[in-house]
């Protein structure tokens, strides 16, 4: 028979085990992309991109001290019972904040490239016991999201590092539920100086059909652009043929 102090380090481990079963990382199945991906034929941005550094934007008491989850989840509209994508959710500094208010019923989709990132996402949703989140491992070009089923999706301070906007905008897109909002938090400033003028984003968006409802300013230059997802997809061929006759440059 075993001791009760093995017994409490079994039932642990059954526990984490099962745990770690029932959080698997969304996509992780899945092939890294589909033919429909590898014919897009949509052009690299014409604009600088930034490198991605590191997994937080900043210290999280200081964006606390700012309440600037708060304010951008509340501009998002995120209610109880959405299914709401955090795309470069990094250590998960949105994910822990959104659990919360989407509650029970709702769904958490954390989203990052980064491996190191996504463990330290993963530590985190184990550790803070968020049942209502997933782990996605999405790719540069494709954030790998369910399809039709996100309501809203927040992109915080990461657009500027997307290598291939037109592409992960089109698959984001085949995501995002007819209506759903999409929220981006960025610097306006350069795109090689972690920003993205409030211009440029817009056209980069109205390409793949994203159409802008208002842009909230924060403080020290940081803004939120709110974006209503179009009810489908554009075909390839039609953002093509938009980004042709409106090139979207930093010049703009």
């Amino acid at each position: 028979m075993r001791s009760v102090a093995g017994r409490l380090a079994w039932s642990a481990l059954t526990v984490i085990a099962a745990f770690t079963a029932c959080r698997r990382d969304v996509g992780q199945e899945r092939p890294r992309r589909g033919a429909v991906a590898d014919t897009l034929g949509f052009p690299a941005p014409d604009r600088p991109v930034s490198r991605i550094v590191a997994p937080r934007w900043t210290g999280e008491d200081e964006r606390d001290h700012f309440d600037e989850a708060a304010r951008v989840i509340a501009l998002a509209g995120v209610r109880s019972g959405m299914t709401v994508a955090d795309i470069g959710a990094g250590d998960g500094y949105y994910v822990a904040r959104l659990s919360p208010v989407v509650g029970a019923t709702g769904r958490v989709l954390g989203e990052d490239i980064m491996p190191d990132y996504l463990d330290l996402l993963r530590r985190r949703v184990v550790h803070d016991g968020l049942r209502n989140v997933d782990v996605v491992i999405g790719t540069p070009d494709d954030p790998r999201l369910p399809p039709r089923a996100v309501d809203v999706a927040l992109l915080i301070h990461m657009y500027h590092e997307i290598t291939r906007p037109f592409d992960l905008l089109w698959h984001l897109s085949a995501a995002m539920k007819p209506g759903g909002t999409v929220a981006i938090l960025d610097q306006d400033g350069p795109t090689d100086r972690h920003g993205t003028p409030p211009a440029l984003l817009t056209c980069e968006l109205a390409a793949l059909g994203f159409a802008a409802v208002n842009r909230t300013t924060l403080g020290d230059g940081t803004y939120v652009a709110l974006f209503t997802a179009p009810a489908a997809p554009l075909s390839p061929a039609t953002v093509r043929a938009r980004l042709s006759t409106t090139p979207c440059s930093v010049a703009r």
